[in-house]
């Protein structure tokens, strides 16, 4: 799967405006990227501020921003919680927060899973119940919430008398309590979210079907951002085999180092295969359509292309990045080398919206199905 030529303009764009950022301010680059380029809007409609594109230009982002291991708000504020927001079809809701979120001007996050992290539409970490004056009051304890302790709007997933609903909470009321968790990733920014009788409005009707549409949304932007990862990793390994000497010759020239990089390359050019594929092919739908998708219709055929991205751009990501750290010899594992970040990356993103067994089992049960 090759880029078009608009999505090469875009490439080209995010990785020129990374690498014109000599201080490396994650924040700095962020702002200039929502400004410039029009990140944060990309898979947002127009109708609401954004651009109106698809996972397939969000992808060409996430791997730019993986490449580097740049850190951002892209995949918890423009992907996942916004999407989640598109899918539950509240049009006054949508219309009163995506501007801001597509314009970068704010940040949102979306409170959701337990300490397990199984992401599952039927497993949330908050309750909610009706309170005076038509809102409601939420409790519980939600974990690896992306950028959640910086978050302007706050989303939290909460079961209710009847179902699961999506609620937005005022991250600063007393009610909320945001602590920042200390992640194997540090360019990864994870919180710990906790509410007692939390006031918040509800968005929308039954939320699981919004759940499920944005967890595969972000596991879709998710394995864009690992496969680039993946490529970085690769490429930058390749070129200390074609420098370091030993025993009178590069490294690089030794068949068994071949073998193993030849490997690698099959491996992140599938991965990156996968990932473009798999977002082409999920076009970007209304927000009525995905409101009452329920489970039907696209929607299995989305959550199927998201888990194959998912499971297979993890063990991409991790293989390469484990076999950077082993061609790499003594300074692989020196801090100062960023061999270790990207092997963090790889274990961090492994887990994050389910686990790849999870993933895998969710495949096999429909091909057994069938």
């Amino acid at each position: 799967m090759s880029l078009t030529a608009e999505q090469e303009d875009l490439r080209d764009a995010v990785r020129g405006l990374l690498a014109s950022d000599p201080a490396r301010d994650p924040g700095a680059a962020w702002r200039r990227l929502c400004r410039e380029v029009g990140v944060a809007g990309l898979a947002i409609p127009g109708r609401y501020g954004g651009a109106g594109a698809g996972p397939a230009e969000t992808g060409v982002v996430m791997a730019e921003l993986g490449r580097d291991l740049t850190p951002s708000p892209m995949l918890g504020s423009a992907v996942l919680a916004a999407q989640a927001l598109l899918a539950t079809g509240d049009d006054a809701a949508c219309g009163r927060l995506l501007p801001a979120i597509a314009d970068g001007s704010a940040t949102a996050a979306l409170a959701w899973t337990t300490r397990a992290g199984r992401w599952d539409s039927g497993e949330v970490a908050c309750v909610a119940r009706p309170a005076g004056g038509g809102g409601w009051e939420l409790d519980g304890e939600a974990h690896y919430v992306l950028d959640g302790d910086t978050a302007d709007v706050l989303l939290v997933a909460a079961r209710g008398p009847a179902e699961v609903g999506l609620f937005e909470v005022d991250p600063g009321q007393d009610g909320v309590r945001r602590t920042a968790a200390v992640a194997l990733d540090a360019t990864r920014r994870l919180a710990v979210i906790r509410l007692t009788r939390a006031r918040g409005q509800r968005i929308g009707g039954e939320a699981a079907p919004a759940l499920r549409h944005a967890r595969d949304m972000a596991c879709l932007a998710l394995s864009a951002e690992q496969a680039g990862a993946a490529r970085r990793a690769l490429d930058l390994t390749v070129g200390y085999t074609l420098t370091r000497v030993q025993f009178g010759r590069v490294i690089g020239s030794f068949q068994a180092l071949q073998h193993r990089l030849a490997d690698l390359h099959v491996l992140v050019e599938a991965a990156l295969s996968l990932s473009r594929a798999a977002a082409s092919a999920a076009a970007p739908a209304s927000a009525s359509a995905l409101a009452s998708a329920s489970g039907s219709g696209d929607e299995p055929t989305l959550g199927l292309r998201a888990a194959a991205a998912k499971v297979y751009c993890s063990e991409a990501a991790m293989r390469t990045a484990a076999e950077m750290i082993q061609l790499h010899g003594a300074i692989g594992i020196t801090w100062e080398h960023p061999a270790h970040r990207y092997l963090k990356r790889a274990h961090g993103a492994m887990y994050l919206f389910g686990r790849p067994a999870q993933h895998a089992a969710a495949i096999a049960a429909s091909l057994i199905d069938r």
